[in-house]
């Protein structure tokens, strides 16, 4: 991509992002999916940060067992680093780590990146977790000097929940739901909490994410076969349903449901819909119902009219300029160009490059970038 490259720094002039680097991903074979993501998750900054500071305290131990975490930090890193400003990296390791690990990916069909995201995210969570735990059975076996050195340790006492751990993946995605239900006999609310890393919403025809939002929380009423059951009438009763947002993610990933099992066909179908995303969204439907407001700075794109062929792509914001990642290819593009993502207002249109995957930062938490 030599010539890519080039061409990209010549458009970025002297406003080539200091320490910053665009490097495009090679394909190993319908690995766009993965490539599209990885891309986004780069220019997350926060957590490219705590990524690059895992890979840097865990680089000196030689014997890390090699998993999808060390895979990526040695990806990110050597991304990072290179000397070259533009160009383009085989994340080979990365794939073949992914592929082992699990087989949906082995084959070289077309995936679906937001299944991929997904799985990436609960992966990295679980060793995570499975790290933090050796390191803390470690120190309960060290000897008792040791442990003295150490510092005391906070004891559970007889009965206490053990916390749960909250990981430098959990701080940059994870947002808290909260699932209401109002019994309509006694008025009784019923609140259970679920966590979630990304947001997965119905879309409909010529909408936008605010309504698509607004839906999400909208209230359902449970009533003849799907009556509720209260505790305080301790019977079966109508009653009211709805999901709000407990506490909103510092990275905020929203995810289209653009691929839609339809009967009829007796197979998958891909919404080609017009669905406007902005380039600043107002998250209202929380619990306290304070606005939070967040900024994109990257949409996986699919591209194609069904959902087991097609390609991905990835726009990016970095230092206020737009980037246009098509695996080993990278352009700048006019922050306008983002909107022609948004969908098609007809069914049937040439154009099938479509926003799938959203991803927002709180501007609350740390700058804009």
């Amino acid at each position: 991509m030599g010539a890519a490259g080039s061409k990209l720094e010549k458009a970025l002039g002297d406003q080539f992002p200091e320490g910053e680097r665009y490097f495009g991903l090679e394909n190993f074979g319908n690995t766009c999916y993965c490539n599209s993501v990885l891309q986004a998750l780069y220019f997350c900054v926060p957590f490219r940060e705590q990524l690059l500071e895992y890979y840097g305290n865990n680089k000196s131990i030689g014997d890390v067992e090699e998993n999808l975490l060390t895979c990526l930090a040695d990806l990110f890193s050597q991304i990072s680093t290179q000397k070259k400003k533009t160009g383009v990296i085989a994340p080979k390791r990365f794939v073949q780590r992914l592929r082992k690990q699990n087989e949906l990916f082995r084959g070289y069909m077309h995936q679906d990146a937001h299944e991929f995201l997904n799985f990436l995210l609960n992966e990295l969570v679980d060793i995570l977790e499975k790290e933090a735990q050796t390191e803390k059975t470690d120190q309960e076996m060290s000897p008792p000097s040791e442990k003295a050195a150490n510092g005391p340790k906070n004891g559970l006492a007889n009965g206490a929940k053990k916390e749960h751990l909250v990981t430098w993946v959990h701080k940059n995605f994870q947002g808290i739901l909260t699932n209401e239900t109002r019994c309509l006999q006694c008025e009784t609310v019923t609140a259970r909490d679920e966590t979630f890393l990304d947001l997965s919403l119905d879309i409909e025809q010529n909408s936008s994410i605010t309504s698509c939002l607004k839906n999400f929380s909208s209230t359902e009423m449970l009533n003849a076969q799907d009556k509720f059951f209260c505790d305080k009438c301790c019977s079966l009763q109508e009653a009211q349903k709805r999901m709000k947002i407990k506490k909103p993610p510092h990275i905020l990933v929203i995810h289209l449901k653009r691929f839609k099992y339809m009967e009829q066909l007796g197979r998958l179908k891909k919404l080609s819909y017009r669905v406007v995303f902005p380039l600043e969204l107002k998250l209202s439907n929380t619990v306290e119902n304070a606005d939070i407001e967040y900024s994109l700075f990257a949409v996986v794109v699919h591209v194609g009219s069904g959902p087991n062929h097609g390609h991905y792509i990835s726009l990016v914001k970095s230092h206020n300029h737009w980037l246009f990642f098509d695996d080993e290819n990278i352009e700048m593009i006019e922050e306008s160009a983002v909107q022609t993502f948004f969908g098609s207002a007809q069914e049937y249109s040439s154009n099938t490059d479509h926003g799938y995957i959203l991803f927002y930062e709180s501007l609350g938490l740390g700058d804009k970038k």
